[in-house]
């Protein structure tokens, strides 16, 4: 029986009912002049109705994308020979273009080596290149795409990059396989112009790239730039042929991961960089073997629109063992390396669990002022922002007698730094009078960890810094040094807790601080004998409380300047 509501209704209204899915038509029922009410399962089938609905929409969609994954372009069927003598790139390009046309794809680089000049991927296309292939870069300039793109072509950049792999605004390309990437970039030797690429991506979403080999770049192996959404698993990494040989770089892009790579390089092995105002935001890096002649793990030195959100974690890092330096240093400069030079803000940046050897510096932060311009009529920009960086449960072993170095610049400081369960060894092997050293700013030069040359800390030299701490800190040499362990020159708000930092006979005192005020020094000194801990220079040195420490293996506790206030220092 069909109930009734005894609500009198305008004739306008009869016939219809309204429900949550608007006015459905009551066509079957004749107005009585009362409401009438559906059947109670009539509203149940209007929502089954929509669920089905929607479930055939998402069905679609999942077969569609089935049905892209399962096609597959072969190379061969296009043309492409695989001889490594025949020039494939119009066969290869034809094949991503094939697969393209028919809604995406793969196209598969079966064994065989492959001659090829620029190919440009496609949206939603695959680039598998198998156990046994090798995607072999011409030896030819005239082969790369800029030869064909006149000067004020309004044609894409990624058409005027030199790369051997290229595409710009695609969406969900990967590059996948087995297989090698040999860029033979032993064939552009030269400082000066252009060289081709491995990979040069711009602009792209959702890009993964897993498994391949990348070999003998003529420049940087691969260069992701203003990308969002990127994948980097697994890949393996050797680029030591010509200059600018950098193993990985991510420039500007957004939501990346990297994971599970080996990167060995000549030039920077990981790094990140901002060749733009727009900022490398939510990278994260795990698992990787990074081996460089430069600086292993980087962010810098191009950084105009800065860093931030940056995981770097699980990582090993060493000098290259089988290759002769082009640029850097054979042993390598830097294992972490973290600067902002060109305006820009590196910030909320969280280094972890990294194991270091043989490099020169082991870490090394740098607030510059190069203030470079990547866009036509951009400002020179001014100074940038280093802050909120953690780095901890860091080994090092065997670096050089340098020292490790955290820099800002006058009125510009470094903030926020906190490190914390750091083991680090040194070569060692300083004189005295470097302790005194004056280390010149050189805010307008290129960023490098061996730029200040040998510092008067063996351990960690801070100048121009705020808010920075030092926790559970172990430092020692090889060889005796007779400078300073830490120095802190124009900081503010130091706490140094735990220290345990070797000392070598006849040596500066442990510690240095010059115009440097709010300081507190807990459980820390010297584990054998020495003469001085502290020394305290500069009228700005106030504040200075020292808890807890042992210093019964001390003969002074403080050498303390004429010029520092009477009340500075406090036990």
């Amino acid at each position: 029986m069909t109930a009734t509501r005894a609500t009198k209704i305008t004739p306008t209204r009869c016939g219809t009912w309204k429900t949550l899915y608007g006015w459905v038509p009551l066509a079957s029922r004749q107005c009585t002049g009362k409401m009438p009410v559906p059947p109670c399962n009539y509203r149940a089938k209007v929502i089954r109705s929509c669920v089905v609905a929607a479930f055939g929409v998402l069905w679609l969609f999942a077969a569609t994308s089935r049905l892209a994954a399962e096609r597959v372009v072969d190379v061969r069927d296009c043309g492409a020979v695989g001889d490594g003598k025949t020039l494939d790139t119009e066969a290869i390009q034809k094949a991503i273009d094939q697969c393209a046309a028919q809604g995406g794809g793969t196209v598969r680089l079966p064994k065989g080596t492959w001659l090829s000049g620029t190919v440009y991927l496609a949206s939603r296309v695959t680039l598998s290149i198998e156990a046994g292939a090798t995607l072999l870069g011409s030896r030819n300039p005239d082969h790369y795409a800029h030869r064909r793109v006149p000067p004020g072509s309004p044609e894409k950049e990624a058409h005027r990059i030199w790369a051997l792999i290229s595409g710009q605004d695609l969406e969900h390309v990967a590059i996948r396989g087995e297989g090698t990437i040999d860029g033979q970039g032993d064939a552009f030797r030269w400082k000066g112009g252009s060289r081709p690429k491995g990979i040069y991506l711009i602009g792209c979403r959702d890009v993964t790239v897993e498994g391949v080999r990348m070999r003998n770049a003529g420049c940087w192996m691969q260069h992701y730039r203003q990308c969002d959404r990127v994948t980097i698993r697994g890949i393996d990494v050797f680029n030591h042929v010509t200059y600018n040989n950098d193993g990985l770089n991510v420039d500007s892009c957004r939501d990346v991961t990297i994971t599970d790579c080996r990167v060995d390089s000549d030039d920077d092995g990981i790094v990140l960089k901002s060749l733009s105002t727009r900022p490398c935001r939510n990278v994260t890096v795990t698992g990787c073997t990074v081996s460089s002649h430069c600086n292993a793990l980087k962010m810098g030195t191009e950084s105009g629109g800065g860093f931030q959100n940056v995981t770097i974690t699980d990582c090993t890092v060493f000098s290259p063992k089988k290759s002769e330096s082009i640029y850097g240093r054979q042993r390598g400069l830097a294992g972490i390396a973290l600067e902002i030079v060109d305006g820009g803000t590196l910030d909320n940046v969280n280094v972890s669990k990294i194991d270091v050897e043989g490099v020169s510096v082991p870490i090394f932060l740098r607030l510059g002022n190069r203030a470079r311009q990547y866009e036509p009529g951009q400002p020179k920009p001014g100074v940038g922002t280093l802050r909120n960086v953690v780095i901890h449960d860091v080994v090092a072993r065997k670096t050089s007698e340098i020292g490790c170095s955290i820099t800002g610049l006058p009125g510009h400081r470094v903030e926020n730094v906190v490190l914390r369960n750091l083991k680090l060894g040194f070569d060692g092997g300083g004189k005295r009078e470097t302790a005194s050293r004056q280390v010149p700013e050189r805010p307008e030069s290129y960023p490098e960890s061996t730029m200040f040359g040998a510092l008067p800390a063996w351990g960690f030299y801070v100048r121009h810094a705020r808010d920075l701490t030092l926790e559970n800190v172990e430092l020692r040499v090889a060889q005796p040094d007779l400078r300073h362990a830490l120095v802190f020159d124009d900081a503010e708000n130091v706490v140094i807790d735990g220290l345990d930092a070797g000392f070598s006979p006849g040596a500066a005192p442990m510690i240095r601080l010059t115009q440097t005020s709010t300081v507190r020094i807990r459980r820390s000194g010297p584990k054998t004998a020495t003469q001085t801990f502290l020394r305290l220079q500069g009228d700005r040195c106030r504040g200075i409380v020292l808890e807890e420490n042992d210093l019964g293996q001390v003969d002074e506790v403080a050498d303390v300047a004429p010029d520092v206030p009477k009340d500075a220092l406090s036990r």
